[in-house]
């Protein structure tokens, strides 16, 4: 959002006393105002604004406001003057089609969360305006309103869509009906606050609704639907509306076998990502630490000094799976793989796009048996990796099991959460599971977990494995019954392929049977994230298909 800087001064002519205005140090007649995007720390002042502006209404929350900066710091305004906040502006964008013209303040706006916002929608949805008493006669409302229309103009918005208050109706009710009332408005008869404003500015009369603000006494719960469009608007194939957005996931349940050197293990996985691409797959999913087949040939009978020589192997790991992306295009969620940095050793989740970029999420939650037997150090970051089918994370087995991170990845916009997992025995594995299957019910997010399966007999600590790899759903109408797209057979060599439609749950999470994700009372409860002291600087970094 650009700053406006406005500045009230005199002007540079010379005065009939001789001297220059050039000459008086002006900075003591300025008075500036600052059009700009609403921040955190502005969130005691904004609640203390709407107390005023409001008195008789339920203020902003503080969490009510933190999720508005969250889901759509664009939309969140403010004006500032003389280094006090005197105006802001709430908005949200929306799909208008597909709510009821009859819709409520509580219904359009999530109960004032916006956690319903969505940027590929048609519509700028304004949730509330309102400027200080002591400053109304400075044109504060206009510069919002403004603000708002180089948003929508900006952002190829179709329109700006509001449910205006009629704050002086309950001095005519008992005379008038609210169409009536509003008539006398638009003929200019009676003078309405808001109502005579929004005219002014533009907007156009749709309908009257009613019961859309509860506790909106002065409008006797009645608003005014109104709508500004924008004449600049240029339809795009995205704004389009999708009655679909399948995504194709291949997983492997890989077989851990021997072999004799890093060229068997290249066209092993080479094979499968040939068969993925046949099938016209987005996504290709390896399991978690499958590189440890390298050591069927790596003598070294010590398992930390033969994870450290595993190590080795890290650029002909990465150099192999980024030619592999670009090459039968497809993104392919690299599994995991051991790697040495300043000494300590890693397990690394890869995500190699098919448009030759990388990027990596550290495991975050290292197993006793890890820390044991390899010295694994954990990470300290939590990612969300942009793609061209849309958000997704990537949780390296146990951390499935931490709900915690699965909420803070879907909270961020995540609606795939790939889990590459490595488990030795039953109980292990079904802790992956129905884990994997809580994250999908419990977020509203599609899970799917790739595991390894077969024998190691010369690779200590890696000699058994045990997995059933699966595609899994939300639990609605909407997804398959048993909310499992597609299933392994357990312990085969095998893969599955299934579709998973990211429009489906965009729709199940806005009106589905329950919605979990947007149900959440986080006026009672919230996950907050820790600044890590020693964060990883690893952010959309890319390798050379040629080194």
């Amino acid at each position: 959002m650009r700053i406006r800087v406005y500045k009230i001064g005199i002007s540079h002519k010379k005065s009939t006393g001789g001297f220059f205005m050039s000459d008086m140090d002006l900075s003591k007649f300025e008075k500036k105002i600052h059009l700009r995007n609403i921040e955190v720390e502005d969130i005691d002042e904004i609640i203390e604004l709407s107390k005023v502006c409001f008195p008789n209404m339920k203020p902003w929350t503080k969490a009510q406001l933190k999720s508005h900066i969250k889901h759509f710091p664009e939309g969140q305004l403010c004006v500032e003057y003389e280094d006090k906040i005197i105006g802001s502006c709430s908005s949200l964008i929306v799909n208008f089609d597909e709510y009821d013209v009859k819709h409520t303040w509580d219904e359009i706006t999530d109960k004032g969360y916006i956690k319903n916002h969505n940027y590929d929608g048609d519509n700028l949805y304004g949730i509330e305006v309102m400027v200080h008493p002591d400053y109304r006669r400075m044109k504060i409302g206009r510069r919002l309103y403004d603000a708002r229309k180089e948003l929508a103009q900006r952002m190829n918005l179709k329109s700006i869509i509001i449910g205006g208050r009629i704050p002086n109706y309950h001095k005519h009710a008992e005379e008038m009906s609210p169409r009536e009332y509003v008539e006398e408005v638009r003929a200019q008869n009676i003078y309405d606050p808001v109502l005579t404003f929004q005219l002014m500015n533009g907007f156009i009369l749709k309908r009257i609704n009613n019961n859309y603000l509860k506790d909106d006494d002065n409008s006797m719960k009645y608003a005014t639907l109104m709508e500004w469009p924008n004449i600049d608007y240029m339809p795009q194939t995205k704004r389009i509306y999708k009655t679909s957005f399948p995504v194709r996931v291949f997983v492997v349940q890989y077989m851990m076998k021997q072999i004799n050197s890093f060229h068997d293990f290249a066209h092993q996985c080479e094979y499968y990502v040939d068969i993925s691409s046949d099938y016209k797959s987005d996504f290709i999913v390896f399991p978690e630490i499958f590189t440890t087949q390298l050591l069927s040939f790596i003598e070294e009978k010590s398992p930390s000094l033969a994870i450290r020589r595993l190590t080795r192997y890290t650029e002909d790991y990465i150099k192999l799976f980024t030619d592999l992306a670009v090459k039968y295009n497809v993104n392919i969620i690299g599994g995991s793989h051991f790697v040495e940095e300043d000494g300590d050793i890693y397990n690394i989740a890869y995500l190699f796009r098919r448009d030759g970029t990388i990027d990596k999420q550290y495991k975050l939650h290292i197993t006793p048996n890890e820390e044991r037997w390899w010295g694994i150090q954990p990470g300290d970051e939590i990612k969300i990796f942009d793609t061209d089918c849309g958000k997704i994370a990537i949780l390296i087995c146990y951390d499935m099991e931490f709900p915690e991170l699965s909420r803070i990845v879907a909270e961020r916009g995540a609606n795939i959460i790939f889990s590459p997992f490595c488990t030795d025995d039953r109980q292990g594995y079904l802790r992956v599971r129905y884990c994997a299957q809580a994250r999908a019910v419990e977020n509203q997010v599609y899970t799917v977990i790739a595991g390894t399966v077969g024998n190691l007999t010369e690779a200590e600590n890696m000699d058994i494995q045990y997995a059933q790899s699966a595609i899994f759903t939300p639990s609605d109408f909407s997804f398959p019954r048993d909310g499992i797209v597609a299933e392994c057979t357990p312990n085969i060599e095998m893969v599955i392929v299934g579709d998973i439609d990211l429009e489906v749950l965009r729709r199940s999470r806005s009106s589905g049977s329950v919605r979990q994700f947007n149900n959440r009372r986080t006026d009672l409860y919230e996950i907050t994230v820790k600044e890590a002291k020693n964060t990883k600087k690893n952010d959309g970094f890319e390798y050379d298909p040629e080194i």
